[in-house]
């Protein structure tokens, strides 16, 4: 179930838009970015598409990413330009991290490392969220649909809402 929160958030994220599109690149949120962007009303004019690309490999094979690990800023950055790529999406978001549990490299549950790609600037950002897993991938949705209204504003949150 999606919160009062994030669906205004989403609503922000497709007023400013306007005309462009957008696409997901999501592992830890495995989806949840793109369910969404998707309630939003007219989502079938802006919404290219989400990959959810969980295993390492497919990050590799499909999304083009080559940063020696996929847990990093440079990996979630190749992850949005891969999605910007395959789904040619003006506007693109991705996450990549550890909700839960211990992985081989030591980073800790709760590290995410999300990245924007709007009109081909690509910013990534890392976030350490507390929480459950469930919990984690809900403060990182939420985390990626600001991160959108960041870039896309120019980290200006304050503006005016546009008209719908």
């Amino acid at each position: 179930m999606l919160g009062v929160e994030d669906e205004d958030l989403a609503n922000r994220v497709a007023q400013l838009l306007g005309d462009r599109t957008i696409a997901t690149a999501e592992s830890c949120t495995a989806g949840r970015i793109s369910e969404v962007m998707a309630c939003v009303e007219g989502a079938v004019h802006f919404l290219r598409g989400g990959l959810v690309a969980y295993q390492d490999e497919v990050k590799r094979n499909l999304l083009g990413v080559t940063a020696e690990s996929v847990l990093t800023s440079e990996a979630a950055g190749q992850m949005a330009a891969g999605a910007t790529r395959l789904l040619g999406a003006d506007v693109t978001v991705s996450t990549t991290g550890v909700a839960g549990g211990e992985t081989e490299d030591g980073t800790p549950p709760g590290t995410v490392y999300i990245a924007t790609s709007v009109d081909g600037r690509v910013v990534s950002n890392v976030y350490r969220f507390d929480g459950s897993p469930e919990e984690v991938c809900g403060q990182a949705r939420r985390q990626a649909l600001l991160d959108l209204i960041d870039a896309m504003t120019d980290g200006d949150r304050s503006q005016p809402q546009l008209p719908t």
